[in-house]
This record gives structure tokens, sequence and C-alpha cells, in this order.
């Protein structure tokens, strides 16, 4: 039984995270996705990583595993998102207006390392949306200096709307466009990346296992936070899987002078979408419907 978030450390929380297996002692492998372009290293080791945003209150408890299912111990483990209202901190041209400015912040971004259950857990809110984009929880898992895995976490789409509905943080005067059954790189990561949902005393618990190649050396280019939907058959990877050819990666570590400032070079911001309404939204909520 999942330990609740306010009665046990976070270790025990972590537990929930079970490794996915495909085989007895295998385990599949976490697909590799793009960083997306609000990537840096504040190099902020810590567990609480809302520095005071507001917000349904997170802990996200993830599980390193390799293929064979065996805990990767001394991991570090990066997560970041951006908050209620779809900002990500060290950078400006956000919002819905593309004027909100969090330049010299380092809100919603923290590392720890992997203890010897392969486990950490991150206190947090949940994440908001942004244009083109469902909701998501960006991670890399580093093994000494290589980047291992590059990856994103989806949450369940039904849960999310009641609390951008309801909760004051989320509120907008727009609704999302994007769904996890739409986007592409929630498309190109699987089931597998969605997490599991408990109730906890303190909060809800999204709980997640990684399966990460111990050899695995991961480059990635800054693509987009990526446009929703599927390519044309037979046009390969989804939007945001594969970066436009040339559009280098941002280096570990905030450039000289200081944290990330500015938009996303020109033309890598998501497209308009047009939100979904009526029949059609619930469909897109709603599986099976």
């Amino acid at each position: 039984m999942l330990a609740l978030a306010g009665a046990a450390p976070f270790a025990a929380i972590a537990a929930s995270a079970r490794p996915v297996a495909a085989a007895e002692n295998v385990c599949a492998l976490t697909p590799q996705v793009t960083q997306g372009p609000y990537w840096f290293d504040p190099k902020l080791d810590r567990a609480d990583i809302t520095e005071g945003k507001k917000g349904a209150p997170v802990t996200v408890a993830l599980t390193v595993v390799d293929g064979a299912c065996r805990p990767l111990k001394g991991a570090r483990v990066d997560i970041w998102h951006c908050d209620a209202q779809g900002i990500y901190s060290g950078y400006e041209g956000q919002g819905d207006d593309h004027a909100t400015a969090a330049k010299g912040q380092t809100f919603l971004r923290g590392a720890q390392i992997t203890d010897a259950a392969g486990k950490v857990a991150f206190k947090t809110i949940w994440p908001g949306w942004y244009e083109g984009r469902t909701p998501h929880i960006h991670i890399k898992v580093h093994l000494d200096a290589r980047t291992a895995l590059t990856a994103q976490l989806f949450v369940p789409d039904a849960l999310s709307e009641f609390l951008y509905e309801n909760v004051p943080a989320y509120r907008r005067p727009r609704a999302r466009d994007m769904f996890n059954r739409q986007d592409g790189i929630a498309l190109q990561g699987g089931e597998a990346m969605v997490a599991s949902v408990r109730e906890g005393k303190d909060g809800y618990v999204l709980a997640l296992a990684l399966g990460v190649d111990p050899a695995a050396d991961w480059k990635d280019d800054a693509g987009m936070g990526g446009p929703g939907g599927p390519p044309p058959n037979g046009m390969g990877p989804p939007p945001g899987g594969m970066p436009p050819q040339g559009m280098n990666g941002r280096p570990p570590g905030p450039p000289p002078g200081g944290l990330p400032g500015g938009p996303p070079p020109e033309g890598m911001g998501p497209p308009r979408h047009e939100a979904p309404t009526g029949e059609a939204r619930l469909k897109a909520i709603v599986p099976g419907i």
C-alpha cells in the first residue's frame, strides 16, 4: 500500500513506482524524447522544487532501473516543468500574451541522487499547460558525466481538466488546446510514460519507473516543446520528437553571465491550436468514448 505523502519519508513514497517488466527479469527501456527548449541546469540538489509556487501539491516518485530490472544507485535525476500558468523559470516571452518573463528564476527545477533502491522523490505542484502541449514534466537521468535518458512524464487528462477548472492557481481566460492522445511527444513516449496517480494526505503522488540503458549517452538538440498530433502517415516521428536539422542543444549549466533569458529561438515556439469544445473535447479527455 502506498504511504501517504505527509506521513512517510520521500523514499517510502517512491516505493510506489514499479519497473515495467516486459518479461521475467527484463524491464522495458523508457523511450528517449526531446528535452524541449526550456532546459538548463541550475545545479540545485533539492527535494522541494516549488519555491512557493501555488498549485495542487504533488510528490513525483521515480524509480530508476536498468534493462534487467536492477536499481541504478547514484544516478542524478533532474526534473523541471512549467508552473500553474504555463511559465518556465529562466526564460522570457512566455504566457498567453508571450510577454511574461521569469528570467533569473529557478522555480520548479531540481535534482537528486538515487538511493540504493534507485529511488528519488520530489515535492512540487501539478504541472500547468502552455499552447501546443499536453501537461508534462521533463526528466533527465545522468550517469557519471553522461545523460543516459531524456524523457517526459505525462498525467491523466481528466484530472488535469478538473484541476484547471477548479483550483484558482490554474484558472486562465482560455482553455488548454492539447491532450495526451493528440500530443506528438506523448504519443512517442507511449502509455509507459503516463504516471500512476494516488491521493495522499497532503496531495497527489505521481509514481513512475524509468528503464535506463547504463551505457547510453543521449545527445539532444533543443527541439520545440512539441506541437501535438501525430505526423502524416509514413512521415516519421511525431512533431517535437526529432528537432529540425541544425538546432543545437543547450549545454549543461547556465550560460556565461547567469541563467538563460529570452524566449526560445525564432520559430521554435509551439504553433497556435484551437481548443476543442463540446463533444470533441470530451472525446479527447475521456478514453474509450
